[in-house]
C-alpha cells in the first residue's frame, strides 16, 4: 500500500511537469510542418548549393567532387565573361525596373480614378502577369523576327532602321529585345501594388489641398508621394531581385548573345551549370550574386526603414 501511495504521489506530481511541457511545446509543434517544409524546400538546397561553391562538381568528369576550397572564386576574379555578363546586368536590371516602375505607376495613377469600363481595363491591364515568361518570351521573340514579326518593319517605315534586320541579332541592340519584353510583362506588378497602396491614401487630403489651391502636381509632391514611398521602396526592391535572377527571357530570345552582349549572371550560370554541367563553378557564380543583392537588400530596407521612422 504505502508503495503504491508513493507512486500515485509521484505521478501526481509529474502531471503538472508535463502539461507545461506540451503548453510549451503546442505552439513548436503547429509549425512544425511549415518549419519542416521550409527547412526541406530552402534551406537544405541553399546550403548544398553553398557547399558545391566550394567543390570541383562535374556531371562529366566522374573523378570530380573533392573539396578545392577558393579556387572556383580565384577563377572568377579572372573571368572576364563574368565581369561582362555583371555589367549587362546592371543595365538590364536598371532599365527594366525603372521603365516597369514608370509605366505601372503611371497605370496606377489612370486606375485609380473611377471611369467606366474600369474593371474590364483593369483585367486587361494586368494579363501580362498572367503569361508564362517562357511564352512571353517565344512571343515577343517572333514580333522582332523580321521574316515572321511586325516590329522591324514598323521601325523601318518610322525611319529608325535602314532596313527591316533582326534586333535581337544586332550587338548594339539586341538587350533591347529582352528588356522590352520584360517591361511588358512586369508591368503589372508596379500596377497592382502601387494601385493598392494609392486606395488607401485618405481622399480627405486631396479634397483639403484641393480648397488651398493646391494643383495636381502640388498634390501629387505633397500627398501621393510621401505615402507611396515606403510602398515604392519595398516593391523596387523585391522587383530588382527578382529581374536580377530572371534569365528565362533572355534565354528564350537570344541564349546571351550575340557575343555575349545579353548575358546576365544568371543566364551565366544556367549556361555554366546546365551547358557545361560544371555545377561548382556555377555556384561560385550564383554565391556572389547572392551575397551582391543581400547588400543591395540590406540598403534598400535600411532606406525604407528610415522612411517610414521619418513619417
Amino acid at each position: 500500500m504505502t508503495m503504491t501511495a508513493d507512486t500515485l504521489d509521484s505521478r501526481r506530481d509529474r502531471r503538472p511537469w508535463l502539461k507545461r511541457v506540451a503548453d510549451a511545446s503546442e505552439p513548436y509543434l503547429y509549425s512544425a510542418p511549415s518549419l519542416i517544409l521550409i527547412i526541406a524546400v530552402m534551406l537544405v538546397p541553399l546550403a548544398i548549393g553553398v557547399s558545391y561553391a566550394f567543390r570541383d562538381i562535374q556531371l562529366l568528369n566522374p573523378f570530380s567532387g573533392g573539396f578545392i576550397g577558393l579556387d572556383h572564386f580565384r577563377a572568377l576574379a579572372k573571368d572576364a565573361a563574368f565581369y561582362g555578363a555583371l555589367k549587362n546586368t546592371l543595365w538590364w536590371t536598371g532599365a527594366s525596373v525603372l521603365l516597369q516602375f514608370i509605366f505601372g505607376l503611371i497605370l496606377a495613377l489612370l486606375l485609380d480614378k473611377p471611369f467606366w469600363g474600369r474593371g474590364v481595363v483593369q483585367a486587361l491591364v494586368f494579363l501580362p502577369w498572367a503569361v508564362p515568361s517562357f511564352l512571353a518570351g517565344l512571343n515577343w521573340a517572333w514580333l522582332f523576327n523580321p521574316v515572321i514579326g511586325p516590329i522591324p518593319h514598323w521601325l523601318y517605315a518610322l525611319g529608325l532602321m535602314s532596313e527591316p534586320g533582326n534586333i535581337l541579332s544586332d550587338p548594339r541592340y539586341a538587350m533591347w529585345g529582352p528588356i522590352i519584353a520584360n517591361v511588358w510583362w512586369g508591368i503589372p506588378f508596379f500596377a497592382i501594388t502601387l494601385l493598392a497602396a494609392l486606395q488607401a491614401i485618405p481622399r480627405d487630403l486631396y479634397e483639403a489641398a484641393s480648397i488651398d489651391g493646391a494643383g495636381w502636381l502640388q498634390r501629387f509632391r505633397s500627398i501621393t508621394l510621401p505615402f507611396l514611398a515606403p510602398t515604392i521602396a519595398i516593391t523596387v526592391l523585391l522587383r530588382t531581385v527578382w529581374v536580377s535572377n530572371f534569365a528565362d527571357l533572355i534565354v528564350v530570345m537570344t541564349s546571351g548573345g550575340p557575343a555575349d552582349r545579353t548575358q546576365i549572371v544568371a543566364s551565366y550560370i544556367f549556361t555554366q551549370a546546365f551547358r557545361r554541367l560544371d555545377f561548382g563553378y556555377a555556384s561560385a557564380i550564383a554565391l556572389v550574386l547572392l551575397v551582391l543583392l543581400l547588400a543591395y537588400s540590406m540598403l534598400i530596407i535600411l532606406l525604407r526603414q528610415t522612411l517610414l521612422n521619418k513619417d
